[in-house]
């Protein structure tokens, strides 16, 4: 239950970009400062006891709840050895005398739960230091997903927060944060949320899920194996499996489409024949027959001229000429 500098990587962020305006840098170097402080008061002892019905959590959510297992372990230990890690809130900013959770919601479920009250530092914060404070915390945690951080960016990017920011306050470098992207883009959120946190299963596959997606009938397809019995009775990353499966089958070519592509030519004094394979990607050629040699050599060493005489056709057909 205790974790050893937790609050390290909101009191020392990553290093700014040299292309971060001042305004930001002003606003991370606040977040930062604002939070060391409420650490420094912390080690003073200013934590407070408070009733969890007064505590609403964050307006922008950064997990998944499935995991039933770990929050009952996490509520065993609470109830066992007390609450080692107070969680930090700020008064909140709509409602009087209530509080908003910026990090620790687990911990102040756990503590209603239990009944009892929720150790915490109270500190005030603007709505983009709490962000700030909340994905800096975030990426110290080891148990936090890349889906549930992924979810979590996009919230931010759907509250106006810009990239700059985003990144900022997740540590993110720029490839985690463009698949980021690529993800929340291609996998709508009712279909993440129905697969759940996936713990196990990292970035590269979830960026691959999503360029299976992109095929038609794709989502329809996930859908119905989530129906599957299969899938009801496994976790999250069972589910995500599950479905990557069946996506990778079905947008698998068959071996009657492959053998579709497949032409073959022959001269009319058949000296030479030409087996000819397009895989869309790559177009080969196979010449067969006692011409083969020479005429492959001639090709070869007219290619300039004849691609030179394919772009001119194409240059006519676009032009209408």
């Amino acid at each position: 239950m205790a974790r050893k500098d937790i609050f390290s990587s909101v009191m020392n962020p990553a290093p700014a970009n040299s292309d971060r305006n001042d305004a930001l840098s002003y606003v991370v170097s606040g977040a930062s400062r604002s939070i060391k402080s409420s650490f420094e008061e912390l080690a003073k002892g200013s934590v407070v006891d408070l009733d969890p019905s007064m505590v609403d959590g964050s307006f922008v959510s950064d997990r998944i709840h499935d995991d039933d297992e770990a929050f009952q372990e996490l509520v065993n230990a609470i109830r066992e050895r007390g609450q080692d890690t107070p969680i930090l809130v700020r008064p909140h900013p709509t409602a009087s005398g209530r509080y908003q959770i910026v990090f620790g919601h687990r911990r102040a479920k756990a503590a209603q739960v239990l009944g009892r009250p929720v150790r915490a530092v109270v500190k005030p914060l603007a709505d983009q230091d709490h962000v700030i404070a909340q994905g800096q915390e975030n990426a110290a945690r080891s148990n936090l997903s890349f889906i549930e951080r992924t979810l979590f960016a996009k919230r931010l990017a759907d509250l106006g927060y810009d990239q700059t920011v985003i990144k900022s306050a997740l540590a993110l470098d720029a490839t985690t944060f463009s698949k980021m992207q690529t993800v929340s883009n291609s996998v709508p959120e009712d279909l993440i949320l129905a697969i759940g946190s996936a713990r196990a299963t990292g970035r590269d596959r979830w960026w691959q899920f999503s360029k299976l997606l992109q095929v038609q009938g794709s989502i329809e397809k996930a859908q119905k194996v989530l129906s599957s019995v299969e899938a009801k009775s496994g976790d999250a990353d069972t589910r995500f499996g599950l479905i990557f499966d069946a996506l990778s089958k079905i947008n698998r070519p068959s071996a009657k489409a492959k053998s579709s592509a497949a032409r073959t030519w022959q001269s009319t004094d058949k000296s030479i024949k030409v087996d000819m394979t397009s895989s869309g990607k790559a177009f080969t050629l196979a010449l067969k027959a006692k011409n083969a040699s020479r005429f492959g050599a001639y090709l070869a060493d007219n290619l300039e001229e004849l691609y030179r005489a394919f772009k001119e056709s194409e240059t006519v057909v676009k032009t209408g000429d």
